[in-house]
């Protein structure tokens, strides 16, 4: 009897312990990995690389086989460098997507004047990009994709419109965690249409970017809108969020308190996964049954 490979997690994070100070996203991004493969599954870990980083100390080095494209955004080339490092106690790796450019500067969302940084979108559309391209440089297929962070919020359009009929991501499933983040009435820049547009993307595509105000919360909603599920990861989430998901009827994990002593989080979290996962296997079940119908 062939014997079954491990499903695939992608964690795209915009926090990770240690690099980053402990918050609910940094504590997720560093022990859920840790649970998912202690539970049998394999798993990949992205975030971007701020300058606030310290490399040295954390061993971050760059992977020059990853390295070497370049990735327009708004008609320009900008160079995307790979790097990676090390958490040994979980033998775990994270991969960090870097640009002079976009992650230089020591600041993560918010300049030194507290004031969001005009230019996030593109950082975040930069981010998601290279992502991508980088798990296809890897040749590793993600049965499952958990978004955590609002910076990752493109990556279900662009895997749902952009990617879609690539092999190595057309049967990913996609799950976003919302949070009752600072940054979802925090506003983009005006422009933002023109920095996310790619090619397999049309305006009504993003209607909640393009006719609503460029705000994170519609950019959210605009995640929410092409995933497969959703996880609750604040005790309360701002309610014109938390009523789109529930108009769009997907399947939702209720927020669960996250305590890194044990893994009960972790376990419901990746029971989310396979429930997802079970639900397109039955999808494709039952859209092989209509074809053999209509053939009889």
């Amino acid at each position: 009897m062939a014997v079954r490979e491990p499903k695939r997690v992608l964690f795209v994070d915009s926090e990770i312990l240690p690099y980053l100070p402990e918050t609910k996203i940094s504590m997720i991004g560093r022990y859920l990995p840790q649970f998912t493969q202690e539970g049998g599954k394999e798993f990949r870990s992205f975030m971007p690389r701020y300058g606030c980083i310290n490399e040295r100390r954390n061993q971050l080095h760059e992977v020059i086989r990853l390295s070497g494209m370049n990735i327009v955004i708004d008609d320009i080339d900008r160079p995307l460098i790979i790097k990676v490092s090390s958490i040994p106690s979980a033998r775990m790796q994270v991969y960090f997507i870097d640009n002079e450019d976009y992650f230089k500067r020591k600041q993560v969302f918010f300049d030194t004047d507290g004031v969001f940084m005009a230019d996030n979108v593109e950082r975040a559309a930069f981010f998601a990009r290279g992502v991508l391209e980088t798990v296809k440089k890897l040749r590793w297929k993600p049965d499952v994709i958990h978004c955590n962070g609002w910076i990752s919020h493109i990556i279900p359009l662009y895997l749902k419109k952009v990617y879609k009929n690539d092999p190595l991501f057309s049967s990913s499933k996609v799950v976003v965690s919302l949070y009752d983040d600072d940054c979802l009435q925090e506003h983009f820049s005006s422009d933002m249409k023109s920095k996310v547009m790619m090619t397999g993307i049309r305006s009504r595509d993003i209607e909640h970017i393009c006719v609503d105000e460029p705000l994170g919360i519609n950019l959210a909603k605009l995640a929410v809108q092409y995933s497969d599920g959703v996880i609750m990861g604040s005790a309360e989430i701002e309610e014109s969020l938390s009523g789109y998901v529930a108009k769009l009827g997907l399947p939702v994990l209720p927020y669960v308190a996250v305590d890194t002593g044990t893994n009960v989080y972790a376990k419901k979290y990746n029971g989310f996964y396979d429930q997802i996962l079970q639900k397109g296997s039955d999808a494709k079940k039952s859209a092989r049954k209509d074809v053999r119908k209509d053939v009889k």
